[in-house]
């Protein structure tokens, strides 16, 4: 269990650290410059990190909103069956109340990351769909109030546009699998009635661009609309490489996802660059690339009002998950070095927000759908 950082004596040592970093990375931060043009700077992170005082400083200094990165998913909240574990997000739901920040909860429903009683358990659709149902009740409802927005369902697309078989689809599913995003729609429903005032978001990766993906989540959600189940948004994760396929095309993807009256969240965007087997930048280079491409992906959120959050995956290199999940072929994937100290990248999103403050009407439109959600 991580050190909880308590009381008035480290509250001030974290201002007055959060106060240094800011002088280090310029006269302005993340936080500030998002909230100009009714973006919500994020990232994701990990209570197990907190004792680690630049760790919080920075999230306090440049993030308004966080998300854990594994503690709300299903193996974290429920280990065994109807034995839940809120512990680990409620550390993460007291820091930010505390720093004044947003929690996005991440996730209700996935085919991965669940526990071995789970996908072992040899369950009945009927007895799956009850095991859902309580779940996805239970967790939503305890962060109700709480938690503003949720990935309801995570990645349940492939890159062609089908559905993944899944143990919530068809292996053996919740009694649904003939009836498409049927499945997806009752998780939707389920989380509304748990928690109406949180925003439900479908989320998924490399579906940046107008490709198969997109256009698959992208009938779902018209159809959703129409039929009145409860989405409020999509997420892009956004994983990407330095040749960044489909950025060229995320402006006009979010404005077709805005045009069916739903939001567009950057829910988990980093951008690998490949590392030598020391570990170390193959060139200097790579740093000024990996900006342009966090450059374009801000640019293109900031342009567009349905955008209403851009969040990291981590947001230092030293917490990245890139190094394992790549084999140790990539690395320096966010936009903080090991070291804390803003890189490039870090000051690509800043510019590409400063330069958003100039349009207005974009601007506008942002926060009054932002003031018309909370009213």
């Amino acid at each position: 269990m991580a050190r909880r950082i308590v009381g008035s004596a480290a509250a001030v040592m974290l201002l007055a650290l959060a106060g240094g970093l800011m002088a280090a990375g310029g006269s302005q931060s993340l936080r500030s410059a998002g909230a100009r043009i009714g973006i919500l700077a994020g990232a994701a992170a990990a209570p197990q990190h907190f004792s680690d005082p630049n760790y919080t400083a920075t999230l306090i200094r440049d993030y308004s909103m966080i998300e854990p990165e594994n503690q709300m998913k299903w193996r974290a909240t429920e280990p065994a069956r109807g034995q839940f574990n809120f512990r680990p997000g409620d550390e993460l739901v007291r820091f930010a109340q505390a720093h004044g920040m947003k929690v996005r909860g991440h996730n209700l429903l996935w085919a991965k990351f669940n526990p071995a009683w789970l996908y072992r358990g040899h369950f009945t659709p009927a007895q799956l769909r009850e095991i859902m149902r309580q779940h996805i009740t239970r967790v939503a409802g305890h962060y109700a109030g709480r938690v503003f927005a949720w990935d309801v369902v995570n990645e349940a697309f492939d890159r062609e546009g089908h559905l993944r078989h899944s143990i919530w689809y068809d292996r053996p599913g919740i009694g649904l699998a003939g009836d498409g995003t049927a499945y997806i729609a009752q998780a939707f429903r389920w989380a509304h009635a748990a928690d109406p005032k949180a925003l439900l978001f479908y989320n998924d990766f490399d579906a940046e661009g107008i490709n198969a993906k997109s256009d698959a989540i992208y009938a779902m959600v018209k159809d959703f609309k129409a039929r009145g189940v409860p989405i409020d948004g999509v997420g892009l994760q956004a994983h990407l490489g330095l040749n960044a396929a489909g950025v060229s095309q995320l402006a006009a993807n979010i404005a077709r996802f805005g045009g069916l009256g739903v939001q567009v969240q950057i829910t988990e965007l980093d951008v690998r660059v490949p590392v030598n087997a020391q570990g170390q930048l193959l060139s200097s280079n790579e740093l000024a690339r990996q900006a342009k491409v966090y450059g374009r992906v801000a640019e293109a959120c900031a342009q567009e009002p349905a955008c209403t959050a851009f969040q990291t995956w981590g947001f230092t290199d030293r917490y990245s998950w890139i190094p394992h999940h790549t084999h140790e072929k990539f690395g320096f994937a966010l936009p903080f070095s090991s070291a804390y100290k803003p890189k490039p990248a870090y000051y690509a999103i800043l510019s590409a927000f400063k330069k958003a403050e100039r349009n207005r009407s974009v601007t506008g439109q942002r926060i009054r759908l932002e003031r018309e959600r909370l009213r």
